[in-house]
């Protein structure tokens, strides 16, 4: 029988950092189309420095034996010519982990060289429509300087990962309120994706027995809500550290599968969720050169954010306080940059 449709052409997706742990909980995703759609054909473009070369060989090898039918080609590489040429989505995993005794301020140095590098050759190689994730850590400023070293691509197209804070803060509420995560939406994080993040429920709703309930109402605990809540969400990562003696990584690859999809296909109506975007034009009073996690609303591939949701005095000093760590980060990246 001859089937008349014409197959999608395929989208070119880069993934840094391929051969490590969050890469690997997270290319069967993309490649078995959770992603991008279930008839969306992929080329996957796997990028890492040189020594993990032969690792990425293995990965390769194993996303062979998955027989997926929706992959088309797998391309390791340790080239950025290569690894970012004509790429419709960026996720950029890789960046240099915070060793024993580093200074925070070496971390950025050495990342500010990482994103520098990645942002000039997405400006060069990429087309101009390409989506950005920066997951790598210190994320939201990694995300500012690989945005500035791409002068040519728009500001909008580059985001950082705040979706697994979201994701830990929606289960939290769950949780506590014995319904499945599904039932809890709109709750928000702002600022930076470290532990000054502020978790915020004032505007989330809990689907209780088919009755829309604000969280404060479903969750009945202030004092919870107001302190282990916020606290348990913004130290997450260190306790799944401290228990698994590796960072989270089958969390993670959900988080940037949760961020990716809704940027290709949109958030349900009336729903909200949090990413790191530029904070230029915010009704917040948030610096403006700045990545920081707000409310969006995604359609057509485009966010838009939240606006003009009351804040509180409790809220607004958790707002300024990570808004200020951002903006030390991001002057002392800069300095780096310029040099």
């Amino acid at each position: 029988m001859l089937v008349n449709e014409q197959a999608a052409e395929p989208i070119r997706v880069v993934v840094t950092g391929a051969a490590g742990q969050i890469a690997y909980s997270l290319l069967y995703s993309i490649a078995k189309g959770d992603v991008f759609g279930k008839d969306q054909p992929i080329i996957l473009v796997l990028l890492d420095i040189p020594p993990m070369l032969p690792v990425l060989d293995g990965v390769v090898m194993e996303l062979q034996d998955c027989a997926l039918p929706l992959l088309r080609e797998v391309i390791p590489t340790d080239k950025v010519e290569v690894g970012f040429k004509d790429i419709d989505a960026a996720i950029l995993v890789g960046s240099m982990p915070r060793k024993e005794g580093m200074e925070r301020k070496d971390l950025l140095k050495a990342n500010v060289a990482i994103f520098k590098t990645q942002g000039a050759a997405l400006d060069k190689y990429a087309k101009k429509t390409v989506k950005v994730l920066v997951v790598g850590n210190p994320a939201n400023t990694n995300c500012l300087i690989a945005s500035k070293s791409a002068p040519s691509i728009p500001k909008e197209n580059f985001s950082c990962l705040t979706r697994l804070d979201h994701n830990r803060a929606s289960s939290q509420v769950a949780m506590r309120c014995g319904v499945s995560s599904d039932k809890v939406k709109n709750v928000i994080i702002w600022g930076n994706h470290s532990s000054t993040q502020y978790p915020d429920v004032h505007h989330a709703k809990v689907n209780v027995h088919g009755t829309e309930t604000p969280a404060y109402d479903a969750v009945k605990d202030e004092t919870w809500l107001r302190g282990d809540f916020i606290s348990t969400v913004q130290l997450r990562g260190a306790a799944v550290i401290k228990a698994r003696k590796l960072s989270s990584a089958m969390s993670a690859a959900k988080a940037i599968c949760d961020h990716m999809r809704d940027i290709w296909f949109g958030t349900k109506e009336g729903e909200f969720i949090s990413m790191g975007v530029y904070a230029t034009g915010n009704s917040y009073g948030i610096p403006e050169d700045l990545i920081y996690s707000f409310p969006v609303e995604i359609k057509n591939k485009t966010w838009k954010m939240v606006d003009g949701l009351p804040i509180n005095d409790f809220s607004r000093a958790k707002m300024d306080a990570t808004a200020a760590e951002l903006v030390e980060e991001r002057d002392t990246a800069l300095d780096f940059l310029s040099q």
